[in-house]
């Protein structure tokens, strides 16, 4: 009767054959002693890899990068075929050349040795020598305290899942929360134009959002955001109101009161599309990215609307529709429609008759550390996020109830000129016309230039600086509306320090040279202290 070493192929095969397939390293590199130089890292089997091992393959050619001109091909075929110990990857792949542990080693030849052992415990007792069973047990031996090792990790694992699944919150939600609190107020300046500046004192105020993260298949989406915000934005004069420096957290109507924010259901539409109905308070982050590292929503990134992204996507806003669709992976055109009377029917409201937006941004990602987007947004009735009260259509002129359509075209830029320093930017054009009463036209202009670094200090923090000017009327025909007859120019400065996974504070100073693009206005600096809780 045939000897189980020749099943085997001899220990010394079978040993080459085990280490090749569970990362492709020769049996040569291995000393033979087995006192392996491992690297602590390499040693951390991470359980929960999203690269878990495939159920058993029954055929080598089930491993799409294994090829018969490969060096231990008959090995690895001779242990899927006729030993049933190998896996591959969840992709169909065994990646034979990565490199292999001592405790992916144990794990690898544990299965094998059940294998072994089962055809040990099946075939007669004549079939295995002595020799092969001093083999088998030595190995046994050699490798007993990685196994053991491997099985309490196992065990750990099992306890803290079922843990988990016993105490979680849903099967198909995840709940979180972010809490924004910020003390600010104006440091220096009392003046916009002629007009006394009426609201200087410093504030504390708070933003809390509590948010349902719910998917039914996995791929889809359904986000439903709890808000209440008491946050107050500076910004009233003796004679009106004024945008430069808006804070990007505030509140448009502050209150304590909890109500549904963000409602929002995305799914696949195909391989490369994405689709997103909005249900309300859709912004430009529900469509597409503002390619902005600052960008954080208000709870994180830049403190001011202006240093958070281009002021022309706050034209965006509301209930709608988007569709994001890849053309390979690094080009993707987003489409979008969002209108904020949605929900009211009365004239010149409603979904399509009433004040919307509406976008189409070519994002071009040529490597992981450059984004380049170019932006058009058709907008009727809706104004920028900041900028001169000529900008923003809030200039006390402006004959009232005043309805105006624009064309914003804007450019967007990000470029990691290492990990720690990101250098980033864009610039925006908006041509607006009056339809109603004296009709004319008014052209707007901003631009940014934005410095980051990332990690400074500390893996988490974020440090920034934001130059630029905020948008000005260049030229206009609009009665009501003039030229904006000086540049001013935003400043802008943060230290966003992590203290803990959940907790970051945020000292922060913006700084604007003549406010409302306006040398008689004065000077003004302010400053704010964000700490935002995150969970």
């Amino acid at each position: 009767m045939q000897k189980f070493s020749t099943y085997l192929l001899a220990s010394s095969t079978v040993i080459s054959a085990i280490l090749w397939t569970s990362s492709g390293v020769l049996a040569e590199e291995i000393p033979a002693n087995n006192q392996l130089q491992t690297d602590t890292n390499s040693q951390q089997l991470n359980i929960n890899n999203q690269e878990a091992v495939i159920s058993q393959v029954t055929s080598v050619s089930q491993l799409s990068d294994v090829q018969p001109n490969d060096w231990a091909f008959q090995a690895l075929q001779s242990l899927v075929e006729r030993y049933g110990c190998v896996a591959g990857y969840p992709n169909g792949t065994f990646r034979g050349n990565r490199a292999l542990s001592r405790y992916e080693f144990a794990a690898g030849l544990n299965a094998c040795l059940d294998r072994v052992n089962e055809l040990i415990a099946t075939a007669t007792a004549d079939l295995v020598s002595k020799q092969d069973l001093a083999t088998i047990q030595k190995l046994q031996n050699d490798f007993s305290a990685e196994l053991a090792t491997l099985k309490g990790r196992v065990d750990t694992v099992e306890a803290k899942t079922a843990d988990l699944e016993a105490n979680q919150f849903s099967t198909t939600t995840k709940l979180q929360g972010q809490v924004v609190a910020v003390v600010s107020g104006i440091v220096s300046g009392d003046k916009i134009g002629t007009s006394n500046i009426t609201d200087k004192n410093t504030t504390l105020g708070t933003r809390t959002r509590l948010e349902l993260v719910t998917s039914f298949t996995g791929k889809d989406t359904l986000f439903t955001r709890l808000e209440s915000n008491n946050i107050n934005s500076f910004g009233n004069t003796t004679e009106g109101k004024f945008t430069d420096g808006k804070l990007s957290f505030a509140s448009g109507t502050p209150n304590n009161n909890v109500s549904i924010g963000a409602l929002s259901y995305g799914f696949p539409l195909g391989k490369n599309t994405y689709a997103n109905i909005i249900a309300n308070d859709g912004i430009i982050l529900d469509l597409d990215s503002t390619l902005n590292l600052f960008d954080g929503n208000g709870g994180s990134g830049a403190v001011s609307a202006f240093g958070t992204r281009n002021p022309i996507y706050a034209q965006l806003g509301g209930a709608g529709l988007g569709v994001k669709q890849k053309f390979g992976k690094n080009l993707t055109l987003s489409l979008g429609y969002l209108a904020s009377q949605h929900n009211t029917p009365t004239p010149r409201n409603g979904l399509f008759d009433g004040p919307y937006g509406g976008l189409a941004q070519l994002t071009v990602k040529p490597s992981d550390r450059i984004s380049l987007g170019l932006t058009y947004i058709n907008s009727y009735n809706k104004s920028l996020a900041t900028g001169s009260n000529n900008a923003t259509f809030t200039n006390p002129n402006l004959a009232s109830g005043t309805n105006f359509s624009s064309n914003s075209y804007g450019v967007e830029a990000s470029l990691g000129i290492t990990k720690k320093l990101v250098l980033g930017g864009w610039a925006g054009y908006t041509n607006s016309q009056v339809l109603t009463g004296t009709k004319g036209k008014a052209e707007i202009w901003n631009y940014a230039v934005t410095l980051g670094l990332p990690d400074l200090g500390k893996k988490g923090n974020l440090a920034g600086i934001i130059f630029g000017m905020e948008p000005k009327v260049t030229n206009s025909t609009v009665t009501g509306i003039t030229k904006d007859p000086n540049t001013s120019y935003h400043v802008e400065g943060f230290y966003q320090y992590k203290v803990s996974d959940n907790i970051t504070i945020t000292p922060a100073v913006i700084w604007l040279t003549a406010p409302n693009h306006d040398d008689s206005s004065s000077n003004l600096v302010i400053g704010a202290l964000r700490t935002t809780f995150s969970f």
